[in-house]
């Protein structure tokens, strides 16, 4: 199993603040915001980047796009928000494990 902060986070090793937690993912807050809302949807299947995921993972992320517009709505930022992946070191992606980036509140 990896050990990144991620699937630390998701094995209950580190706190966070969870807004909820699916089967196969969960939201919380993002420990370094970047905007006034600011919360990471992380499928606990280690993926380490985009890039990696195949055709077997379609399903899994669309769920995670899902989770997210589901976030917006219980942070009172449906009116209008961002959704972001980055990828891999040159595309800014800091921690080894896919995560979707939700921010809003401006």
């Amino acid at each position: 199993m990896a050990e990144d902060v991620f699937c630390k986070i998701i094995n209950g090793e580190i706190d966070s603040e969870v807004l909820f937690e699916e089967e196969d993912l969960v939201v919380f807050a993002d420990a370094n915001p970047s905007a006034p809302v600011h919360y990471l949807v992380v499928p606990k299947k280690h993926i380490e980047t985009i890039h990696d995921a195949t055709e077997k993972d379609s399903e899994l992320l669309g769920r995670v796009i899902l989770a997210a517009k589901r976030a917006a709505d219980e942070l009172g930022i449906s009116d209008g928000y961002k959704l972001s992946f980055n990828v891999k070191d040159k595309g800014g992606q800091e921690v080894p494990h896919v995560h979707l980036h939700l921010r809003g509140g401006w």
